[in-house]
């Protein structure tokens, strides 16, 4: 999906755990608690985010922020304003990628672009938890991290690991399958609280070239 996919996010301030820690010091019952309490009860949350993309070597390739808005099931409105404009919104349907720089918008069919991604814990239904597996977690400085790994071995991404502070989802990690890692700071969270709907609506510009044929709802029966 062009710049930013939606495997999401600022460099941690504190040392991320290793597999070998995870192991040593285990807190699973919690662990799996946060994140299931998180897919059941956060119907909407609404924050900021900073992101950076670190390459196998441990450099960071890119840093970015922005803001998010998510409401289950299957809508998001992900707007990056630095380094530059773009913007991604998924209906229920489709997901729009809005390239300000490039006006170019990418629309794909949301059921296949978030399969097996870490998008559906995220903005899924309570029933996305099934298509992962939990590796074990531990608290670190005051922040619960949860492993989960993906069901499919051909998601494209190899783990991510979820941080907890006080039951709130604070931060988050991805591991790709290129040995590279994006690491999420969520700030000024709040919780479902109302969200307007027409931030899930996205209207291609009219100065802006459409790449891609968006899914369309199945017409109803009288």
């Amino acid at each position: 999906m062009t710049k930013n996919t939606i495997v999401l996010l600022a460099v941690l301030a504190i040392a991320l755990p290793g597999k070998a820690a995870l192991a040593q010091a285990r807190t699973d019952d919690v662990g799996e608690k946060l994140v299931n309490d998180f897919v059941t009860d956060v119907i909407t949350l609404q924050g900021r985010f900073e992101q950076s993309l670190i390459d196998a070597g441990g450099a960071v390739i890119e840093r970015s922020s922005g803001t998010l808005e998510i409401e289950r099931p299957g809508r998001f409105h992900w707007a990056y304003s630095e380094p530059y404009e773009q913007l991604l919104v998924a209906d229920g349907l489709n997901i729009w990628s809005y390239d300000v720089d490039l006006a170019q918008v990418t629309v794909k069919g949301q059921a296949k672009a978030l399969a097996n991604t870490p998008a559906l814990l995220l903005g899924g239904d309570k029933d996305a938890i099934a298509q992962f597996r939990f590796d074990g977690s531990m608290v670190e400085k005051g922040t619960t991290w949860v492993r989960m790994i993906p069901v499919d071995t051909k998601s494209g991404f190899e783990r991510m690991e979820l941080g907890f502070i006080g039951g709130e989802l604070s931060r988050m990690v991805f591991f790709d399958n290129l040995d590279q890692k994006t690491l999420v700071s969520l700030y000024d969270v709040t919780t479902n609280e109302p969200i307007d709907a027409e931030r899930f609506e996205f209207s291609v510009p009219e100065d802006a070239d459409l790449v891609g044929v968006p899914v369309v709802a199945e017409a109803t029966s009288p």
